[in-house]
């Protein structure tokens, strides 16, 4: 009974006890319920855990002496905070401010309803709408505004063909996974180095996650994890040689049309290459275009600006423009002959103005040169002369040669969408047009006519060749990598250097042949002024769709060359007149800032192919 009575005592202050913690428990929900219920309503809808994609800013670009020709500013981004789904009025008030339709927000919500990201609704805003976007945030809940760094061009159209442009990625290439670890509304590059380092340049995006409020200010946060900076690209690119280089082009350009030599000279294509490495001093092609214009997604009408110009402004000519390389192709047809014992240097060959065996085939102005040997059929640019080198050698050997000196297939240089060319050969003509091949096709391919195409890179390439001694080399574009702080990243790997299938004793012809080109009696007699002995070539390239395209190349100086230069000008008409003295003026700079020409002088530059 003793037992019972304490146990039941035990029980009564157990259950007193339960009472009493249910009262406190009660009272505070009471409390909580009828006292502060409205408050801890709109805590419990108003307060988020949000976690902000914090974006890294790409890699810097530098040239070959350390100067920024691309880096970052501060920008913004707009995007909206992962729901199952929107208001109707939060959409459309969004569209409005942001200028973009609702199909398009929606399309964007759409293309990542799979990620629990931030819906990315515009990239690098303008302060206009950045202004605006303040003044409407309280209307618009679960809009967030992202700290997006922004590409800059530092220099606007400078080397845009080079270096390239960003944008947004598009669903197309999101579809066909054209970049890795990327979302929709990421910034990639769309061109040039900026494509083709993409992966390098644009770094690891970082994190936080903050607590706010309804109105999306935040409240507290809780954890960051810092973006990790893109790697930068130091390139081999000389910007003072760039600078002036387009400078010369578009001076000389407007000149020809000016003067009438050659009304339509919009385009040209420049190519400037270390012989003793393969390194890309500078490479223009123009028109270009602005490519800060496609930061903050660029107009309607700046778009159809480009988009329309008959000139192709978004066109690298330098790797994708396919010429007719015109004379500049009889290194290739006397390397073939000499090559195969065909033809010796000092043999005569009569130009009688045209070759017998195709008398219709003839010299450009219907010259007669008489009795040459090579050294002067090369200078003087002589058709007939070549025309029977390339019956000698034959289409097969000339095609060889081609391809030895790397026509006919890419360079391989560090930069998208580069094209192939075309030699000329039997295969090539029957596959494309169906016809047997003539001797008539022989004499054009002997001159760099009929079905060959070269770019201008792949031009350069033969000339460092030729220039250096006979080693073949891969151009390139960059010379090293770095990581944010400055310390090494990476070297890029090119090909070994190896030589190519063509004797000394040949090479040393070419190079007789094209020192006597830039001396007195030469095509291109003018580049004699310059204080370094040069080695060039003419060309003038056929067009069916108006006149003539303008070659020039050369290297130097021809004692040690440490320069080769190769430039078209689209219709220009001869390549002594239209290209050469562009070409001219890089080696008269170049040259000055070696300290052998101390001070600007004008020359004469006037001739023909």
């Amino acid at each position: 009974m003793l037992t019972n009575g304490k146990n039941i005592k035990r029980l009564d202050v157990f259950f007193k006890i339960c009472v009493l913690f249910f009262l406190v428990l009660l009272g505070r929900l009471v409390y909580m319920q009828l006292l502060r219920g409205d408050y801890y309503s709109r805590q419990a809808d108003g307060n988020r855990l949000r976690q902000t994609k914090l974006v890294a800013a790409r890699g810097v670009i530098y040239d070959a002496h350390g100067k920024e020709l691309v880096n970052n500013s501060p920008g913004f981004a707009v995007a909206l905070q992962h729901q199952n789904s929107y208001p109707k009025e939060l959409l459309t008030k969004l569209g409005s401010v942001l200028n973009i339709s609702d199909e398009e927000i929606r399309q964007r919500i759409s293309e990542q309803q799979y990620y629990y990201e931030p819906v990315v609704m515009k990239s690098n805003i303008s302060p206009q709408m950045l202004t605006r976007f303040e003044e409407e945030r309280k209307n618009l809940p679960g809009v967030l505004l992202m700290v997006h760094p922004e590409r800059q061009y530092v220099y606007d159209n400078l080397a845009v063909h080079t270096i390239g442009y960003v944008g947004e990625v598009s669903p197309y290439e999101m579809s066909r996974q054209m970049y890795k670890d990327v979302t929709v509304g990421s910034i990639v590059g769309k061109s040039g180095l900026e494509k083709q380092y993409d992966s390098v340049l644009r770094g690891v995006d970082g994190f936080t996650v903050e607590e706010v409020d309804v109105t999306g200010s935040v409240v507290q946060n809780y954890d960051t994890v810092q973006p990790q900076p893109g790697k930068n690209l130091h390139l081999t690119l000389d910007y003072d040689m760039q600078t002036r280089i387009e400078e010369f082009t578009n001076k000389h350009l407007a000149y020809l049309r000016r003067s009438k030599k050659a009304p339509n000279a919009y385009a040209a294509a420049v190519v400037a290459i270390d012989p003793r490495s393969g390194a890309i001093k500078a490479m223009l092609s123009t028109p270009g275009y602005n490519p800060n214009l496609f930061v903050q997604g660029i107009s309607e009408k700046d778009w159809q600006k480009i988009n329309n110009d008959p000139y192709s402004p978004q066109l690298n000519r330098a790797i994708a423009g396919e010429y007719p390389p015109g004379s500049t192709f009889k290194i290739v047809t006397g390397s073939a002959a000499f090559e195969l014992g065909k033809v010796k240097l000092n043999e005569k060959i009569l130009d009688r103005g045209y070759h017998p065996l195709v008398p219709t085939m003839r010299n450009a102005d219907g010259e007669v040169l008489g009795w040459l040997n090579f050294i002067q059929g090369l200078a003087m640019s002589d058709n007939v002369y070549f025309y029977e080198l390339g019956y000698r050698a034959g289409i097969d050997a000339i095609a060889k040669y081609a391809k030895i000196y790397g026509f006919g297939s890419p360079t391989g240089i560090d930069l998208p969408d580069e094209t192939s060319g075309l030699v000329a050969s039997k295969e090539v003509k029957k596959k494309i047009w169906n016809e047997g091949w003539r001797l008539g096709d022989t004499f054009n391919a002997a001159i760099g006519q009929g079905f060959n195409l070269a770019t201008p890179l792949q031009l350069a390439v033969m000339l460092s060749s030729v220039a250096n001694g006979g080693m073949h080399l891969q151009p390139y574009l960059v010379s090293k990598i770095t990581y944010a702080d400055g310390s090494l990243y990476q070297i890029p790997k090119h090909s070994e250097p190896k030589h190519i299938d063509v004797s000394q004793r040949t090479l040393d012809y070419m190079r007789q042949g094209m020192s006597a080109t830039t001396k007195q009696g030469g095509t291109a007699a003018y580049f004699r002024t310059l204080p370094k002995a040069i080695a060039g070539k003419t060309g003038t390239a056929e067009n069916s769709h108006g006149r003539d395209h303008g070659l020039f190349v050369a290297y130097g100086p021809v004692e040690d060359p440490e320069l080769c230069v190769v430039c078209i000008v689209e219709q220009g008409g001869y390549g002594s007149v239209s290209a050469g003295p562009i070409v001219y003026q890089v080696f008269e700079e170049y040259f000055r800032e070696r300290g052998w020409l101390p001070k600007k002088r004008l020359s004469d530059k006037s001739g023909k192919n």
